[in-house]
């Protein structure tokens, strides 16, 4: 059964319920199952007791191994994709979908159509705004046009030898497209930036911000410009790009520039913003939007916002509820491992 249809703007599906409606059990395809918020997505989602199926472009993917049902998906920009996402879809009955990967929420938003048709309800930003967040370069230029606080940034092309640097550092040379610290260099001496520009695709010069690093899991309304919610939280120790280490916190000022910024951006739906506060002035500059759920999203989900749940709703075509996204500061998160074990066993 489709929750609703959707509409032609990118936002969630025209409601077909009252608001205040339960949203009842439903059958959700999450995206992205190998990755720690396609994971987090799943298992929170299972534990609210619906019933989940797990897409991933790996067999290997561990969320395979963590829903009800499974299923290998092309990789979003592979031809066929949107077809083996509709034929999963149809065959394991889902009502909705999710998706954690930020260039399959771009093919999720041209083939709205398609995902209604397979039954699928889904809530996407448009795909102007995801491509915006995918492209550095072009989120840099969007959030300073907006006059939201970003380091200062250029193509590596600035760079020439000999020359002086466009801007004082420390410097992160850092990939105009990419995720996670993959290939991101960072750089002291005004020398070696020739060098490191050359070592990374597409480079991207950026001034190495101090202070501490946080990040704030959000969710925007269908409009683009209403803040729903946002949990902000310290990253304090991190590996391969994801918070393993973090506490959640309570600041205006980064609230305030969450809102501002995703605004600007006309970002709908869920997202997570990165940045950093100066502890002199405890004022928030932000350096990355990431459209989609974000590996820390545990943290946010223990401290009392249930994100996963009231974008559902969106998804499903019922109004998201505020108050269920209010969360609680001082909440600390230690991640560790855990393992899925297949064939023989002793």
């Amino acid at each position: 059964m489709h929750c609703g249809a959707v509409n032609d703007s990118g936002g969630p599906p025209t409601p077909a319920r009252p608001a205040g409606a339960e949203i009842g059990r439903q059958v959700v395809l999450v995206t992205g199952a190998g990755g720690p918020a396609g994971i987090s997505v799943l298992l929170h989602l299972r534990r609210s007791g619906h019933r989940t199926v797990a897409a991933d472009a790996s067999p290997d993917a561990a969320g395979l191994r963590l829903a009800d049902a499974s299923g290998v998906l092309p990789l979003a920009g592979e031809r066929g994709f949107l077809d083996a996402l509709c034929e999963l879809g149809t065959t394991t009955g889902a009502t909705a979908v999710i998706a954690t990967v930020a260039e399959e929420i771009v093919a999720l938003g041209e083939g709205a159509d398609r995902l209604a048709a397979s039954g699928m309800a889904t809530w996407v930003p448009t795909p102007d705004a995801v491509r915006t967040c995918i492209d550095k370069w072009q989120f840099h230029l969007a959030a300073e046009a907006a006059g939201i606080p970003v380091p200062p940034t250029v193509p590596g092309s600035a760079i020439t030898p000999g020359a002086d640097p466009p801007f004082p550092g420390p410097w992160l040379v850092k990939p105009r497209f990419g995720r996670g610290s993959r290939h991101i260099v960072p750089v002291d001496d005004p020398a070696d930036l020739p060098a490191a520009t050359r070592s990374v695709p597409d480079p991207l010069i950026q001034h190495r911000l101090g202070g501490r690093e946080f990040t704030a899991d959000a969710l925007m309304a269908a409009d683009g410009v209403t803040l729903l919610g946002a949990v902000p939280r310290w990253r304090d120790e991190t590996k391969a790009g994801i918070s393993v280490r973090g506490e959640t916190f309570d600041s205006s000022d980064v609230s305030g520039g969450v809102a501002a910024l995703l605004g600007a951006l006309g970002l709908a739906g869920p997202s997570n913003v990165q940045g950093f506060v100066d502890p002199a002035t405890g004022r928030a500059s932000f350096t990355e939007v990431n459209p989609r759920f974000s590996g820390g999203l545990p943290l946010s989900l223990a401290a009392g916002a249930d994100l996963v749940g009231e974008y559902l709703r969106g998804v499903v075509g019922l109004a998201p509820r505020t108050e269920r996204l209010a969360y609680r500061p001082g909440v600390r998160m230690f991640r560790y491992f855990a393992e899925i074990f297949e064939g023989p066993q002793q």
